[in-house]
């Protein structure tokens, strides 16, 4: 479980909506494009952006091959640039892929993807269980400047 509000809790307040989606295999690439061009225009710097891009990837890589085969994405600004994508796959024990020290070993079924999007984000957080996974990511946004 994580301290994010319930996944059903829509991003309001002084929060900014800057894109909602529904992806699968055949709308995977277009989606990618899309967070890509919405986060290109945020806060971030050009590395700490393709970072991003790189994470919210992987996280929606996992929902198409372990998540049911489809998610929904939705991409907000706050005081940080949140993603966070939902599936409806059968959950599975998140808090051994939390705030892992070590690379994990590759497997034929992946292994590598929630350690990357640990790498490349400043805050992850996962709550799963049988009706699906909510995946949160976050990356600190720069200053406004007047």
């Amino acid at each position: 479980m994580t301290g994010h509000p319930p996944p059903d809790t829509p991003p309001f307040g002084t929060n900014q909506l800057l894109l909602v989606s529904i992806f699968d295999a055949g709308r995977f690439t277009e989606v990618r494009h899309a967070v890509d061009a919405v986060i290109r225009r945020c806060r971030l710097s050009a590395e700490k952006a393709a970072d991003f891009v790189t994470a919210v990837n992987e996280v929606m890589i996992n929902a198409v091959r372990h998540g049911g085969g489809s998610g929904e994405l939705r991409l907000w600004e706050s005081a940080q640039l949140v993603c966070e994508v939902r599936d409806r796959g059968p959950g599975f024990p998140a808090a051994g892929y939390l705030n892992r020290s070590q690379r994990p070993t590759p497997s034929p079924d992946g292994g590598m993807g929630l350690w990357i999007v640990q790498q490349t984000t400043d805050t992850l957080s996962i709550d799963s269980g049988p009706a699906g996974t909510t995946v949160r990511i976050g990356a600190a946004l720069a200053p406004r400047t007047s």
